[in-house]
């Protein structure tokens, strides 16, 4: 009796040995089993976003809308507002035009002993502080007299034979030509060499 007494603690204590390893295996294999479900329940609640912060993304991308499409409207009228003061001035600068040729042929109708009188001298400075106006707001004279002819910028009225100027070169200007803001506001009328 003795033996199978032993026999019997023997293998009690194999089955408690053996069921100490599975309970510990087995509280191994729960907390992996929590963990991986913990993990899970995380990754679904990374899926599902708050609605509020969708909401916010969304008012977020809204205003930035917003906003490029305030700043491209502002350039735009700035563009704007800018093209129709030059059209403006360019507008007034054409009416202006014919003054100054005026002065410039009333000045060069003068003979020497007018030119040394008084009016004559204050003409000669009203058309100098014209000149002056308009260049201060963009309007230079084009030079044409001796350069290659260019149709961009002169007026052919005639062509003539010449001794002194190539052929193709401009040789005198009937109407000075004038440039507002690297921009050809009236050509030169011009005579070229042929």
């Amino acid at each position: 009796m003795a033996d199978e007494k032993d026999l019997r603690d023997e293998t009690e204590e194999e089955v408690k040995q053996t069921s100490g390893q599975d309970t510990e295996e087995g509280q191994e294999n729960q907390e992996t089993e929590e963990t991986s479900a913990e993990a899970e329940n995380e990754a679904e609640k990374g899926d599902e976003k708050d609605p509020r912060d969708a909401q916010i993304a969304d008012l977020k991308d809204r205003l930035m809308r917003q906003m490029a499409e305030f700043d491209n409207y502002r350039k735009r009228t700035e563009k704007e507002k800018k093209q129709n003061y030059e059209i403006g001035a360019s507008d007034f600068i054409l009416k202006v035009l014919p003054v100054v040729d005026n002065f410039e042929r009333g000045l060069e109708a003068l003979d020497e002993a007018e030119r040394e009188g008084s009016f004559a001298k204050g003409i000669d400075l009203i058309y100098r502080q014209l000149l002056k106006v308009l260049e201060d707001e963009g309007v230079t004279p084009i030079e044409c007299v001796g350069k290659p002819f260019d149709p961009v910028y002169h007026n052919a009225v005639t062509m003539q034979p010449s001794d002194t100027y190539e052929s193709g070169t401009v040789m005198q200007e009937f109407q000075k030509g004038y440039m507002y803001k690297e921009r050809v506001l009236r050509h030169s009328m011009v005579i070229v060499a042929q």
